[in-house]
């Protein structure tokens, strides 16, 4: 069973930047991929980033390409989502999520493909 706590969420206004930390209670945490999602009221879940059991290989949504970075300490069991530039189009509530399943140390953008999720956290950005 793996425990995923978000952390980092809250009010900036345009333009400013937030990060958003998620740790794992598992020690396995460096064997499998990590995903940040989001859900704006009203709608659906959408893939924000994604990164590989070892940090090496990324992958991000369009809509935050250039402004959102994605890493892991996995000495800490924690993956990080740096934001900056935020827009008012990027309120939601985000979540962490890992795959454990065999095999998914590979990065995915469908959530479908993660096992385990965080409780999420809100990130209100202001005009």
């Amino acid at each position: 069973q793996v425990q995923l706590v978000e952390s980092g969420g809250g009010l900036v206004q345009a333009g400013g930047s937030l990060r958003l930390s998620c740790a794992a209670s598992e020690r396995t945490f460096s064997s499998y991929a990590m995903g940040w999602f989001r859900q704006a009221p009203g709608k659906e879940r959408e893939f924000v980033a994604t990164i590989s059991w070892s940090g090496g290989s990324t992958y991000y949504a369009d809509s935050v390409k250039g402004r959102f970075t994605i890493s892991r300490d996995n000495a800490k069991n924690t993956v990080y989502l740096q934001m900056n530039s935020l827009k008012p189009e990027d309120t939601a509530v985000y979540y962490c999520a890992a795959r454990t399943y065999p095999g998914g140390g590979t990065y995915s953008i469908r959530a479908s493909a993660y096992n385990y999720w965080g409780q999420g956290t809100q990130v209100t950005v202001s005009s």
